[in-house]
Protein backbone atom coordinates (compact mmCIF):
# COMPACT_ATOMS: atom_id res chain seq x y z
CA UNK A 1 0.00 0.00 0.00
CA UNK A 2 0.87 3.51 -0.94
CA UNK A 3 -0.29 7.00 -1.66
CA UNK A 4 -1.45 6.49 -5.01
CA UNK A 5 -4.07 3.55 -3.55
CA UNK A 6 -5.11 6.10 -1.08
CA UNK A 7 -5.09 8.96 -3.91
CA UNK A 8 -7.78 6.80 -5.80
CA UNK A 9 -9.86 5.98 -2.77
CA UNK A 10 -9.63 8.63 -0.34
CA UNK A 11 -8.12 11.61 -2.63
CA UNK A 12 -9.19 15.04 -0.50
CA UNK A 13 -8.28 12.88 2.74
CA UNK A 14 -5.61 15.00 4.49
CA UNK A 15 -2.22 12.72 4.44
CA UNK A 16 -0.40 15.26 6.63
CA UNK A 17 -1.07 18.46 8.84
CA UNK A 18 1.15 20.76 10.01
CA UNK A 19 0.79 20.74 13.88
CA UNK A 20 1.09 24.62 14.57
CA UNK A 21 -0.05 26.33 11.15
CA UNK A 22 -2.44 24.25 10.18
CA UNK A 23 -1.04 23.32 6.26
CA UNK A 24 -2.54 20.63 4.95
CA UNK A 25 -1.87 18.02 1.92
CA UNK A 26 -3.68 15.62 0.84
CA UNK A 27 -3.43 12.09 -0.63
CA UNK A 28 -4.04 12.98 -3.77
CA UNK A 29 -1.59 16.10 -3.66
CA UNK A 30 0.82 13.80 -1.74
CA UNK A 31 0.81 10.95 -4.81
CA UNK A 32 0.97 13.95 -7.39
CA UNK A 33 3.95 15.48 -6.16
CA UNK A 34 5.82 12.29 -5.42
CA UNK A 35 4.99 11.15 -8.68
CA UNK A 36 6.23 14.61 -10.50
CA UNK A 37 9.89 14.16 -8.35
CA UNK A 38 10.06 10.12 -9.65
CA UNK A 39 9.54 10.87 -13.04
CA UNK A 40 12.42 14.22 -12.56
CA UNK A 41 14.75 11.08 -10.88
CA UNK A 42 13.90 8.79 -13.72
CA UNK A 43 14.46 11.51 -16.59
CA UNK A 44 17.91 12.41 -14.88
CA UNK A 45 19.09 8.79 -15.39
CA UNK A 46 18.28 7.22 -11.72
CA UNK A 47 17.39 3.69 -11.98
CA UNK A 48 16.60 0.93 -9.08
CA UNK A 49 19.71 0.64 -6.31
CA UNK A 50 20.84 4.77 -7.03
CA UNK A 51 21.03 6.89 -4.13
CA UNK A 52 19.17 10.20 -2.96
CA UNK A 53 19.41 12.27 -0.30
CA UNK A 54 17.24 14.65 1.62
CA UNK A 55 18.57 17.37 3.99
CA UNK A 56 15.53 19.84 5.58
CA UNK A 57 13.92 20.86 8.08
CA UNK A 58 10.11 19.12 9.41
CA UNK A 59 8.77 20.54 6.19
CA UNK A 60 5.60 18.44 4.77
CA UNK A 61 7.37 19.01 1.52
CA UNK A 62 9.93 16.05 2.91
CA UNK A 63 7.09 13.24 2.76
CA UNK A 64 7.14 14.21 -1.70
CA UNK A 65 10.81 13.29 -1.82
CA UNK A 66 10.48 10.23 0.78
CA UNK A 67 7.81 8.80 -1.19
CA UNK A 68 9.62 9.34 -4.55
CA UNK A 69 12.34 7.22 -3.66
CA UNK A 70 10.11 4.51 -2.11
CA UNK A 71 8.80 4.21 -5.49
CA UNK A 72 11.33 4.02 -7.73
CA UNK A 73 13.65 1.75 -6.08
CA UNK A 74 15.96 4.06 -4.64
CA UNK A 75 17.98 4.36 -1.50
CA UNK A 76 17.20 6.95 0.26
CA UNK A 77 18.97 9.29 2.97
CA UNK A 78 17.80 11.26 5.56
CA UNK A 79 20.58 14.10 6.69
CA UNK A 80 21.07 15.58 10.21
CA UNK A 81 19.47 19.05 9.57
CA UNK A 82 21.69 20.24 12.48
CA UNK A 83 24.81 18.54 11.31
CA UNK A 84 27.42 21.35 10.32
CA UNK A 85 27.95 21.70 6.59
CA UNK A 86 31.77 19.21 7.10
CA UNK A 87 29.48 17.20 8.66
CA UNK A 88 26.63 16.86 6.56
CA UNK A 89 28.87 17.25 3.51
CA UNK A 90 30.46 13.91 4.44
CA UNK A 91 27.42 11.68 4.91
CA UNK A 92 25.98 13.25 1.32
CA UNK A 93 29.49 12.25 -0.69
CA UNK A 94 29.58 9.00 1.51
CA UNK A 95 26.50 7.96 0.53
CA UNK A 96 26.79 8.23 -3.25
CA UNK A 97 23.46 10.49 -3.82
CA UNK A 98 23.15 11.99 -7.22
CA UNK A 99 20.25 13.70 -6.35
CA UNK A 100 19.56 16.12 -3.42
CA UNK A 101 16.77 17.68 -1.97
CA UNK A 102 16.95 20.63 0.73
CA UNK A 103 15.21 23.78 1.87
CA UNK A 104 15.65 28.07 1.59
CA UNK A 105 15.87 27.70 5.41
CA UNK A 106 18.63 25.21 5.35
CA UNK A 107 20.85 27.74 3.15
CA UNK A 108 23.55 28.41 4.78
CA UNK A 109 24.55 25.19 5.23
CA UNK A 110 23.40 23.64 1.93
CA UNK A 111 25.42 25.94 -0.06
CA UNK A 112 28.32 24.24 1.70
CA UNK A 113 28.01 21.30 -0.07
CA UNK A 114 28.11 22.39 -3.43
CA UNK A 115 31.83 21.76 -3.31
CA UNK A 116 32.11 18.71 -1.32
CA UNK A 117 29.78 16.17 -3.67
CA UNK A 118 30.91 15.30 -7.10
CA UNK A 119 28.58 12.54 -7.63
CA UNK A 120 25.84 14.70 -6.89
CA UNK A 121 24.53 15.72 -10.32
CA UNK A 122 21.15 17.61 -9.06
CA UNK A 123 20.43 20.20 -6.20
CA UNK A 124 17.05 21.12 -5.77
CA UNK A 125 15.91 24.04 -3.15
CA UNK A 126 11.95 23.85 -2.10
CA UNK A 127 10.96 27.32 -0.72
CA UNK A 128 13.07 29.74 -2.58
CA UNK A 129 16.81 29.00 -3.76
CA UNK A 130 20.38 29.84 -3.10
CA UNK A 131 22.72 30.24 -5.44
CA UNK A 132 23.85 26.49 -7.44
CA UNK A 133 20.38 25.19 -6.59
CA UNK A 134 17.43 25.25 -9.06
CA UNK A 135 13.58 25.63 -7.77
CA UNK A 136 12.19 22.35 -6.69
CA UNK A 137 8.76 23.76 -7.00
CA UNK A 138 9.71 24.64 -11.19
CA UNK A 139 11.76 21.60 -11.57
CA UNK A 140 8.96 18.53 -10.47
CA UNK A 141 6.31 21.08 -12.37
CA UNK A 142 8.05 20.51 -15.66
CA UNK A 143 7.15 16.36 -15.26
CA UNK A 144 3.71 14.76 -15.22
CA UNK A 145 2.08 13.70 -11.95
CA UNK A 146 2.01 10.02 -13.43
CA UNK A 147 3.34 6.91 -11.78
CA UNK A 148 6.78 5.54 -13.34
CA UNK A 149 5.78 2.31 -15.59
CA UNK A 150 7.35 0.26 -12.90
CA UNK A 151 7.33 0.90 -9.46
CA UNK A 152 9.94 -1.13 -7.68
CA UNK A 153 10.03 -0.57 -3.50
CA UNK A 154 13.21 1.83 -2.30
CA UNK A 155 14.61 1.72 0.68
CA UNK A 156 15.88 3.66 3.70
CA UNK A 157 19.76 4.46 3.78
CA UNK A 158 20.20 5.96 7.26
CA UNK A 159 23.76 6.86 9.41
CA UNK A 160 24.41 5.86 12.67
CA UNK A 161 27.41 7.83 14.12
CA UNK A 162 30.27 5.03 15.25
CA UNK A 163 32.03 5.23 18.46
CA UNK A 164 34.82 5.80 16.15
CA UNK A 165 33.70 9.12 15.14
CA UNK A 166 32.38 8.73 11.60
CA UNK A 167 28.98 8.62 10.90
CA UNK A 168 28.35 4.94 9.15
CA UNK A 169 25.65 3.94 6.21
CA UNK A 170 23.44 1.09 7.23
CA UNK A 171 22.90 -0.51 4.09
CA UNK A 172 20.23 -3.13 3.71
CA UNK A 173 19.07 -5.37 0.74
CA UNK A 174 15.79 -3.41 -1.12
CA UNK A 175 12.76 -5.18 -0.81
CA UNK A 176 11.57 -7.62 -3.22
CA UNK A 177 8.40 -6.16 -4.00
CA UNK A 178 6.60 -3.36 -5.94
CA UNK A 179 5.37 -0.53 -4.05
CA UNK A 180 1.86 -1.14 -4.02
CA UNK A 181 2.17 -4.58 -2.57
CA UNK A 182 2.28 -3.85 1.22
CA UNK A 183 2.97 -1.47 3.96
CA UNK A 184 6.99 -2.70 4.54
CA UNK A 185 7.63 -4.11 7.86
CA UNK A 186 7.44 -1.14 9.96
CA UNK A 187 3.77 -1.04 8.72
CA UNK A 188 3.74 -4.37 9.92
CA UNK A 189 4.56 -3.67 12.95
CA UNK A 190 1.90 -1.11 13.07
CA UNK A 191 -0.68 -3.08 12.26
CA UNK A 192 0.35 -6.79 14.64
CA UNK A 193 1.19 -4.62 17.93
CA UNK A 194 -0.42 -0.64 17.84
CA UNK A 195 -3.71 -1.13 15.42
CA UNK A 196 -2.70 1.27 13.22
CA UNK A 197 -4.97 1.33 9.63
CA UNK A 198 -6.54 3.87 7.75
CA UNK A 199 -8.29 5.57 10.42
CA UNK A 200 -5.11 6.38 12.39
CA UNK A 201 -4.07 10.08 13.15
CA UNK A 202 -0.49 9.92 13.72
CA UNK A 203 1.13 12.72 15.94
CA UNK A 204 5.01 12.97 14.93
CA UNK A 205 7.00 14.74 17.59
CA UNK A 206 10.26 14.31 16.32
CA UNK A 207 12.44 15.78 13.42
CA UNK A 208 12.08 13.12 10.37
CA UNK A 209 15.92 12.91 10.02
CA UNK A 210 15.77 10.24 12.46
CA UNK A 211 14.91 6.75 11.73
CA UNK A 212 11.79 6.02 14.25
CA UNK A 213 10.37 9.54 12.78
CA UNK A 214 10.76 8.85 9.51
CA UNK A 215 9.98 5.35 9.20
CA UNK A 216 7.02 5.06 11.34
CA UNK A 217 5.19 8.45 9.51
CA UNK A 218 6.29 7.03 6.34
CA UNK A 219 4.78 3.83 7.24
CA UNK A 220 1.63 5.31 8.71
CA UNK A 221 1.04 6.69 5.01
CA UNK A 222 1.64 3.76 3.30
CA UNK A 223 -1.79 1.99 5.73
CA UNK A 224 -4.08 5.14 4.88
CA UNK A 225 -3.50 7.23 8.05
CA UNK A 226 -3.42 10.82 8.59
CA UNK A 227 0.38 12.26 9.86
CA UNK A 228 0.37 14.97 12.37
CA UNK A 229 3.88 16.64 12.05
CA UNK A 230 5.13 18.91 14.58
CA UNK A 231 7.84 21.65 13.28
CA UNK A 232 10.04 21.15 16.77
CA UNK A 233 8.68 19.66 20.12
CA UNK A 234 7.02 21.40 23.00
CA UNK A 235 5.15 20.64 25.70
CA UNK A 236 1.97 22.30 25.21
CA UNK A 237 1.76 22.48 21.15
CA UNK A 238 2.28 18.41 21.50
CA UNK A 239 -0.88 17.96 24.10
CA UNK A 240 -2.58 20.94 21.70
CA UNK A 241 -1.99 18.66 18.82
CA UNK A 242 -3.65 15.23 20.33
CA UNK A 243 -6.76 17.50 21.16
CA UNK A 244 -7.44 19.28 18.17
CA UNK A 245 -6.28 16.82 15.47
CA UNK A 246 -7.79 14.16 17.69
CA UNK A 247 -4.99 11.91 17.42
CA UNK A 248 -4.99 7.78 18.42
CA UNK A 249 -1.08 7.53 17.43
CA UNK A 250 1.65 9.08 18.78
CA UNK A 251 5.45 8.21 19.42
CA UNK A 252 7.66 10.04 22.00
CA UNK A 253 11.16 9.80 23.78
CA UNK A 254 11.03 9.81 27.65
CA UNK A 255 12.50 13.00 27.97
CA UNK A 256 9.29 14.45 26.15
CA UNK A 257 7.28 13.01 28.93
CA UNK A 258 9.64 14.60 31.56
CA UNK A 259 8.96 17.98 29.91
CA UNK A 260 5.11 17.45 29.96
CA UNK A 261 5.24 16.39 33.50
CA UNK A 262 7.01 19.39 34.59
CA UNK A 263 4.26 21.29 33.65
CA UNK A 264 1.84 22.91 35.61
CA UNK A 265 -0.56 20.75 36.79
CA UNK A 266 -3.48 23.01 35.57
CA UNK A 267 -1.68 23.10 32.23
CA UNK A 268 -1.03 20.00 31.31
CA UNK A 269 -4.83 18.83 32.55
CA UNK A 270 -6.82 21.28 30.49
CA UNK A 271 -6.42 19.35 27.23
CA UNK A 272 -8.86 16.68 25.89
CA UNK A 273 -6.64 13.66 25.19
CA UNK A 274 -9.82 11.03 25.11
CA UNK A 275 -8.87 10.31 21.67
CA UNK A 276 -5.06 9.39 22.44
CA UNK A 277 -4.99 5.34 22.50
CA UNK A 278 -1.55 4.09 21.89
CA UNK A 279 1.59 6.36 22.94
CA UNK A 280 4.92 4.39 21.99
CA UNK A 281 7.97 5.18 23.11
CA UNK A 282 11.94 4.77 22.01
CA UNK A 283 15.36 5.53 21.89
CA UNK A 284 16.16 5.40 25.63
CA UNK A 285 15.09 3.69 28.36
CA UNK A 286 12.75 5.46 30.23
CA UNK A 287 13.09 6.01 33.93
CA UNK A 288 10.51 4.19 35.69
CA UNK A 289 9.26 6.77 37.90
CA UNK A 290 8.73 9.07 34.73
CA UNK A 291 6.80 5.61 33.61
CA UNK A 292 4.60 5.70 36.36
CA UNK A 293 3.48 9.02 36.34
CA UNK A 294 2.94 8.94 32.70
CA UNK A 295 0.96 5.86 33.70
CA UNK A 296 -1.15 7.72 36.28
CA UNK A 297 -1.53 10.92 33.73
CA UNK A 298 -2.21 9.03 30.75
CA UNK A 299 -3.43 6.01 31.35
CA UNK A 300 -3.02 2.07 30.04
CA UNK A 301 -1.70 3.46 26.64
CA UNK A 302 1.99 3.33 26.94
CA UNK A 303 3.69 0.88 24.75
CA UNK A 304 7.95 0.85 24.50
CA UNK A 305 10.01 -1.24 21.81
CA UNK A 306 13.72 -1.78 21.93
CA UNK A 307 16.11 -1.48 18.64
CA UNK A 308 18.05 0.32 16.47
CA UNK A 309 18.42 1.56 12.73
CA UNK A 310 19.94 -1.44 11.77
CA UNK A 311 16.54 -3.24 12.68
CA UNK A 312 18.43 -6.60 13.50
CA UNK A 313 15.99 -7.42 16.33
CA UNK A 314 13.17 -5.70 18.22
CA UNK A 315 11.87 -6.54 21.35
CA UNK A 316 8.20 -4.91 22.53
CA UNK A 317 6.50 -3.98 25.61
CA UNK A 318 2.84 -3.81 26.49
CA UNK A 319 1.14 -1.60 29.20
CA UNK A 320 0.48 -4.44 31.40
CA UNK A 321 3.17 -6.40 30.60
CA UNK A 322 5.24 -3.16 31.97
CA UNK A 323 3.71 -3.08 34.95
CA UNK A 324 4.23 -6.67 36.18
CA UNK A 325 7.84 -6.38 34.75
CA UNK A 326 9.13 -2.54 35.70
CA UNK A 327 12.22 -1.44 34.25
CA UNK A 328 11.95 -3.85 30.97
CA UNK A 329 12.35 -2.60 27.54
CA UNK A 330 9.76 -5.47 26.58
CA UNK A 331 10.57 -9.05 25.23
CA UNK A 332 11.93 -9.56 21.14
CA UNK A 333 9.47 -9.83 18.30
CA UNK A 334 12.02 -10.04 15.91
CA UNK A 335 14.78 -12.25 16.31
CA UNK A 336 15.99 -14.17 19.13
CA UNK A 337 17.95 -12.57 21.83
CA UNK A 338 21.19 -13.58 23.54
CA UNK A 339 23.12 -12.41 26.33
CA UNK A 340 26.75 -12.75 26.15
CA UNK A 341 30.26 -12.47 27.62
CA UNK A 342 32.99 -10.13 25.73
CA UNK A 343 34.23 -13.96 24.36
CA UNK A 344 30.77 -14.37 22.98
CA UNK A 345 30.08 -17.14 25.72
CA UNK A 346 26.11 -17.16 26.34
CA UNK A 347 25.41 -16.02 29.98
CA UNK A 348 22.44 -16.81 32.49
CA UNK A 349 19.20 -14.89 33.06
CA UNK A 350 19.80 -12.45 35.55
CA UNK A 351 23.29 -11.74 34.81
CA UNK A 352 24.42 -8.61 32.05
CA UNK A 353 26.24 -9.01 29.11
CA UNK A 354 26.26 -7.96 25.66
CA UNK A 355 22.54 -7.83 23.32
CA UNK A 356 22.81 -10.10 20.80
CA UNK A 357 20.05 -10.41 18.08
CA UNK A 358 19.94 -13.54 16.13
CA UNK A 359 18.14 -14.03 12.54
CA UNK A 360 18.24 -16.78 9.62
CA UNK A 361 21.33 -14.15 8.25
CA UNK A 362 23.01 -10.82 8.88
CA UNK A 363 20.64 -7.83 8.21
CA UNK A 364 22.62 -5.35 7.04
CA UNK A 365 26.05 -3.93 6.60
CA UNK A 366 28.14 -0.93 7.43
CA UNK A 367 28.50 1.07 3.99
CA UNK A 368 32.04 0.30 2.71
CA UNK A 369 32.66 -0.50 6.00
CA UNK A 370 33.64 -4.38 6.53
CA UNK A 371 35.52 -4.02 9.55
CA UNK A 372 32.85 -2.23 11.37
CA UNK A 373 30.35 -4.95 10.01
CA UNK A 374 32.27 -7.28 10.90
CA UNK A 375 32.49 -6.08 14.83
CA UNK A 376 29.14 -6.17 15.28
CA UNK A 377 28.91 -9.52 14.48
CA UNK A 378 29.29 -12.37 17.05
CA UNK A 379 32.77 -14.27 17.02
CA UNK A 380 31.38 -17.66 16.37
CA UNK A 381 27.82 -16.74 14.54
CA UNK A 382 28.03 -14.51 11.89
CA UNK A 383 24.23 -14.12 11.82
CA UNK A 384 23.73 -12.42 15.58
CA UNK A 385 24.33 -9.05 15.49
CA UNK A 386 24.60 -6.30 18.54
CA UNK A 387 24.14 -2.74 18.63
CA UNK A 388 26.48 -2.01 22.06
CA UNK A 389 24.01 -2.60 24.52
CA UNK A 390 24.14 -4.03 27.83
CA UNK A 391 21.41 -5.61 29.33
CA UNK A 392 19.68 -9.03 30.93
CA UNK A 393 17.19 -11.34 30.82
CA UNK A 394 15.05 -12.54 33.43
CA UNK A 395 13.21 -16.04 33.90
CA UNK A 396 10.39 -14.59 31.71
CA UNK A 397 12.37 -13.54 28.89
CA UNK A 398 12.09 -9.48 29.04
CA UNK A 399 14.99 -7.40 28.46
CA UNK A 400 16.47 -5.30 31.24
CA UNK A 401 19.38 -2.70 29.34
CA UNK A 402 22.11 -1.59 32.08
CA UNK A 403 24.22 0.07 30.14
CA UNK A 404 26.09 1.01 26.68
CA UNK A 405 29.22 -0.74 26.09
CA UNK A 406 30.74 1.78 23.96
CA UNK A 407 29.86 4.93 26.40
CA UNK A 408 27.30 6.41 23.99
CA UNK A 409 25.25 9.64 25.68
CA UNK A 410 21.95 9.38 25.03
CA UNK A 411 20.69 12.53 25.52
CA UNK A 412 16.89 13.82 25.25
CA UNK A 413 16.71 10.33 23.33
CA UNK A 414 19.35 11.53 20.74
CA UNK A 415 22.57 9.25 20.42
CA UNK A 416 26.06 11.44 20.78
CA UNK A 417 29.22 9.72 20.40
CA UNK A 418 31.61 11.09 22.11
CA UNK A 419 34.43 9.76 19.86
CA UNK A 420 33.32 12.65 17.33
CA UNK A 421 33.25 14.80 19.66
CA UNK A 422 36.65 14.43 21.06
CA UNK A 423 38.48 14.28 17.47
CA UNK A 424 37.26 16.98 17.36
CA UNK A 425 38.40 19.20 20.00
CA UNK A 426 41.80 17.75 20.20
CA UNK A 427 42.80 19.52 17.10
CA UNK A 428 42.77 22.67 19.71
CA UNK A 429 45.94 23.90 20.32
CA UNK A 430 45.65 24.51 23.71
CA UNK A 431 44.42 20.44 24.24
CA UNK A 432 46.49 18.37 25.45
CA UNK A 433 44.31 15.39 25.98
CA UNK A 434 39.83 14.73 26.18
CA UNK A 435 37.75 12.70 27.14
CA UNK A 436 33.52 13.65 26.55
CA UNK A 437 31.59 11.48 28.90
CA UNK A 438 27.67 11.70 29.92
CA UNK A 439 26.99 13.04 32.96
CA UNK A 440 23.40 13.46 34.70
CA UNK A 441 21.00 15.79 33.73
CA UNK A 442 17.42 15.81 35.21
CA UNK A 443 15.76 16.85 32.25
CA UNK A 444 17.65 15.18 29.33
CA UNK A 445 18.63 11.79 30.92
CA UNK A 446 22.31 12.97 30.23
CA UNK A 447 24.45 15.94 28.93
CA UNK A 448 28.12 16.47 27.24
CA UNK A 449 30.55 17.06 29.10
CA UNK A 450 34.58 17.51 28.46
CA UNK A 451 37.46 16.58 30.77
CA UNK A 452 40.27 18.22 29.66
CA UNK A 453 43.99 18.12 29.98
CA UNK A 454 45.34 21.15 28.76
CA UNK A 455 48.98 21.64 26.82
CA UNK A 456 51.78 23.08 28.96
CA UNK A 457 52.05 26.18 30.80
CA UNK A 458 48.27 26.58 29.74
CA UNK A 459 46.20 27.91 33.06
CA UNK A 460 42.81 26.38 33.50
CA UNK A 461 40.42 29.05 33.81
CA UNK A 462 36.49 30.03 32.61
CA UNK A 463 38.07 31.87 30.01
CA UNK A 464 39.71 28.74 28.28
CA UNK A 465 36.70 26.71 28.42
CA UNK A 466 34.64 29.16 27.12
CA UNK A 467 37.31 29.29 23.88
CA UNK A 468 37.25 25.59 23.83
CA UNK A 469 33.34 25.44 23.77
CA UNK A 470 33.01 28.26 21.31
CA UNK A 471 36.21 26.08 18.83
CA UNK A 472 33.55 22.73 19.58
CA UNK A 473 30.32 24.97 18.13
CA UNK A 474 32.45 25.81 15.06
CA UNK A 475 33.63 21.98 13.94
CA UNK A 476 30.86 19.93 15.36
CA UNK A 477 26.49 20.22 15.41
CA UNK A 478 25.30 22.10 18.73
CA UNK A 479 23.65 19.80 20.27
CA UNK A 480 26.50 17.47 20.49
CA UNK A 481 28.42 19.99 21.85
CA UNK A 482 29.73 19.73 25.76
CA UNK A 483 27.35 21.98 28.10
CA UNK A 484 30.73 22.03 30.17
CA UNK A 485 34.39 21.54 30.81
CA UNK A 486 36.29 20.29 33.75
CA UNK A 487 40.14 19.92 33.24
CA UNK A 488 42.42 17.46 35.25
CA UNK A 489 46.44 17.40 35.24
CA UNK A 490 46.49 14.05 33.24
CA UNK A 491 43.66 12.05 32.13
CA UNK A 492 43.83 8.21 33.12
CA UNK A 493 45.14 6.33 30.33
CA UNK A 494 46.28 2.84 30.27
CA UNK A 495 49.93 1.54 29.52
CA UNK A 496 48.75 0.78 26.40
CA UNK A 497 47.52 4.50 25.68
CA UNK A 498 43.90 3.44 26.30
CA UNK A 499 41.67 5.71 28.31
CA UNK A 500 40.39 4.44 30.93
CA UNK A 501 37.30 6.30 30.39
CA UNK A 502 34.82 4.04 32.66
CA UNK A 503 36.43 5.77 35.98
CA UNK A 504 36.14 9.14 34.30
CA UNK A 505 32.62 8.41 33.97
CA UNK A 506 31.61 6.68 37.27
CA UNK A 507 33.03 9.67 38.94
CA UNK A 508 30.07 11.85 37.59
CA UNK A 509 27.36 9.12 38.31
CA UNK A 510 28.46 8.73 41.98
CA UNK A 511 30.29 5.45 41.96
CA UNK A 512 32.79 6.22 43.00
CA UNK A 513 34.68 9.03 45.45
CA UNK A 514 34.42 12.74 44.75
CA UNK A 515 33.79 13.93 41.30
CA UNK A 516 36.61 14.86 38.77
CA UNK A 517 37.41 18.51 38.47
Amino acid sequence: MYPGKWAQECPDKPALIHSVNGETVTHQQLNDRSNQLAQLMWHQGLRPGDHMAIFMENNLRYFDVVWAAMRSGLYITTINRYLTGEEAAYILENCEAQVLVTSKKLAAVAEELLDEAPRCQRWLMIDGVSEGFESYEDAIAAFPAQPLADEPSGAFMLYSSGTTGRPKGILRPLPDSKIHEDAGPVGALQRALWGFDENTVYLSTAPLYHSAPIGFTTAALALGGTVVVMPRFDEVGALAAIEQHRVTHSQWVPTMFTRMLKLPEAERSGFDLSSHKVAIHAAAPCPAGIKSQMFDWWGNILYEYYGGTELNGLTHCGPEEWLAHKGTVGKAVLGTIHICDEDGNELPNGEPGLVYFELPAMPFEYLKDPGKTKDAQHPQHANWSALGDVGYLDDDGFLYLTDRATFMIISGGVNIYPQEIEDAMVMHAKIADVAVVGVPNEEMGEEVKAVVQLAENIPASDEVAEELLAFAREHIAHYKCPRSIDFMDELPRLPTGKLYKRLLKDAYWGKTGSKIV
